[in-house]
């Protein structure tokens, strides 16, 4: 597919022409894409955690639509020794609570605890993590799986693995050059809502 940057009103029509159905596998990246970042800081413990609005409702949605949701983050504050795996884990056990009572689905959250000079395999834009998940899930068909996050990183692994690139576009890269990627949104409640256009 040819790299277009669409924004959300121009994606709707595309995004039908998938056809998306329960044998497609949904990526998601997890800060900026279901809760809000903290600027020059990490999300350390379950009350600086933040769902962004609608996000919810947008599990919920997604939910219906794809057979597996795959969270995928990096979390280099646990390299940084500012919060530990056990810290993180409480945060996403709470976090996939409170998506489950809102109707939303989560097979599994990966994340990668590295920092960039440790070369590991799973730091995103490297695969490590997705390809941890096929082998978790055998059925996972990355021909047939999206990646929706909110960075280069986010873009670049998905790419890699042949996926389709969903971009949510910040503010932060307002006059700035975007990563390149299939689709473009404002937020991933556009995203879910544009699957039943």
């Amino acid at each position: 597919m040819e790299k277009k940057k669409l924004m959300a009103d121009s994606s709707y029509q595309n995004l039908q022409k998938h056809q998306f159905d329960r044998s497609w596998t949904l990526f998601l990246d997890r800060d900026g894409v279901i809760n809000k970042k903290i600027d020059k800081d990490y999300v350390r413990r379950w009350e600086q955690f933040e769902f962004l609005p609608d996000v919810l409702e947008s599990i919920h949605l997604l939910s219906k639509r794809f057979g597996k949701i795959i969270i995928v983050t990096n979390q280099r504050g646990i390299g940084l020794k500012l919060m530990t795996k056990e810290n993180l884990e409480k945060i996403h056990a709470l976090m996939l609570e409170k998506i489950k009572s809102a109707g939303g689905s989560i097979d599994k959250v990966y994340y990668c605890p590295h920092l960039d000079e440790d070369h590991c395999n799973c730091r995103k834009p490297s695969t490590g993590l997705a390809l941890q998940a096929k082998k978790d899930f055998p059925g996972i068909d990355f021909k047939r799986a999206i990646m929706v996050g909110d960075s280069q990183r986010d873009m670049e692994m998905g790419e890699k693995l042949g996926m389709i690139t969903m971009f949510l576009a910040h503010h932060e890269y307002s006059g700035r050059s975007a990563p390149t990627y299939d689709f473009c949104f404002d937020k991933l409640i556009s995203f879910a809502k544009g699957l039943y256009k």
